[in-house]
């Protein structure tokens, strides 16, 4: 049987042509929150190792003889970052201090990931590393909603640029950008920085929005 790959089945999701208004359908995801420069945080490094370490409990969990009901075969989603200020809105200078950051990483999990194998997970993967401190992950169903997205061609360093023309964007599109309370700055990242050149990296920037003629109330 062919493995599901989000990226492939989903590909207005995960591979946009161009810029884009979509609305973004519930999904399940591990998460990790934190604080502090990506680059530099020991928190960060730490996220992602639960978050790949539970992501991979679960799709190899057939080869350690558990039957985990409704189990299908399927490529482990990309990694995934929500990020946020104490300031209001996000834009390109936003991007400059990465030391102000909070956020969110996660990494998707197919619709049979439910609370009961999370918890079967985190027991599974706690016995393998009972250093790691998985209090800090979490399950998490979550509606991102009406958004606009593009890819991102290149290094991280460049984003900026790539935030103010999404932004432009959303304003010809008759929207604004809406980055009210658990509404965030989001990356997809498709390219793995340890094997792929910083030109050649790929991330979807998705910026959530609403109709320009509604309120804030």
């Amino acid at each position: 049987m062919e493995k599901l790959d989000y990226k492939k089945a989903e590909k207005h999701l995960y591979q946009p042509k161009g810029p884009a208004i979509l609305r973004v359908p519930e999904m399940v995801f591990f998460a990790v929150e934190g604080s502090g420069d990506p680059n530099t945080s020991a928190s960060y490094r730490e996220a992602l190792e639960l978050l790949y370490g539970l992501s991979f409990t679960v799709k190899m969990s057939k080869l350690g003889g558990r039957a985990l009901p409704g189990y299908f075969e399927y490529v482990v989603p990309p990694l995934e970052g929500l990020w946020w200020t104490d300031e209001p809105g996000f834009d390109g200078r936003t991007l400059a201090d990465k030391s102000r950051f909070r956020w969110i990483s996660l990494i998707r999990q197919p619709d049979f990931v439910d609370e009961a194998v999370f918890a079967w997970a985190r027991e599974e993967l706690g016995r393998k590393r009972p250093e790691a401190d998985l209090s800090r992950a979490y399950l998490w169903r979550w509606e991102e909603g009406l958004c606009a997205q593009l890819l991102h061609r290149g290094p991280y360093d460049d984003e900026p640029e790539s935030v103010v023309k999404l932004a432009a964007f959303v304003r010809d599109q008759g929207f604004r950008e809406d980055f009210s309370p658990g509404r965030y700055h989001h990356e997809i990242y498709l390219g793995d920085p340890r094997r792929t050149a910083p030109d050649r990296l790929r991330t979807v920037i998705r910026h959530p929005v609403r109709e320009a003629c509604v309120s804030n109330a």
